[in-house]
């Protein structure tokens, strides 16, 4: 009798969990790229004032840069969390179909559109 690790009681808890993961990484980049170009953080910080606005808030005057960055990675974090525990609840057979591959493709086809993003600061 061979010893088998995956006993169908532990196989279905992994399966989604791993589904999670997947979509959560594919959905991550994408939600981050599309946050940062339409300029859509869940908030904004001020270091300056240690300030926290909700949503966009542009710099106020002498009070140093506003930084949307923590903003985007909360937006991206919710939305990816949410899309993954709803790709979790499906049935098993659909989510096999969800190719493995997608977890390295998607963020090499975004980083070109998040370079050009960062086309001010290359200024020369």
């Amino acid at each position: 009798m061979s010893a088998n690790p995956e006993t169908p009681s532990t196989t279905p808890a992994a399966s989604r969990f791993e589904t999670f993961a997947l979509v959560f990484g594919i959905a991550f980049g994408i939600l981050y790229v599309v946050c940062d170009l339409a300029a859509w953080p869940m908030f904004t910080y001020h270091p300056g004032t240690d300030r926290i606005d909700p949503g966009y808030a542009p710099a106020r005057r002498d009070e140093g840069p506003a930084m949307y960055w923590y903003g985007w990675l909360a937006s991206s974090a919710l939305g990816a969390s949410i899309l993954g525990a709803l790709a979790a609840l499906l049935p098993a057979k659909i989510r096999g179909k969800i190719p493995l591959s997608l977890a390295w493709m998607v963020p090499i086809a975004l980083l070109p559109v998040l370079l050009y993003s960062l086309k001010f600061y290359w200024r020369w």
